[in-house]
């Protein structure tokens, strides 16, 4: 599936909505620094650049409330089946792989 944003744009609307939502809680940047324990300039240099690491930015959602909801979002989507039949023959794979190209 092509994506019609760029991973910096997506980058930088994370770091607008995490803004947004540190200043709808009325958390000042060194509070939610010192919360999350992710160093102040590493807070500043994402609300600027969204330039982050992985674990700094779950620790900020952590504290911000959207860790469940963004887990649960990448969740992958439950098989539907529409007959007894693909229930029966999906009981049978056992490995899952991604297929060759």
């Amino acid at each position: 599936m092509v994506s019609l944003i760029t991973v910096s744009k997506a980058q930088k609307k994370l770091a607008d909505f995490t803004r947004a939502k540190r200043l709808q809680m009325n958390l000042t940047q060194s509070d939610l620094a010192k919360r999350s324990g992710v160093p102040l300039p590493t807070l500043r240099k994402f609300e600027q650049k969204g330039s982050i690491s992985l674990e700094s930015y779950l620790k900020l959602q952590m504290i911000l409330g959207n860790l469940e909801q963004i887990i649960e979002s990448l969740e992958p989507a439950l098989e539907e089946f529409s007959s007894i039949d693909d229930v029966l023959d999906d009981d049978k794979q056992t490995r899952q792989r991604a297929r060759r190209t």
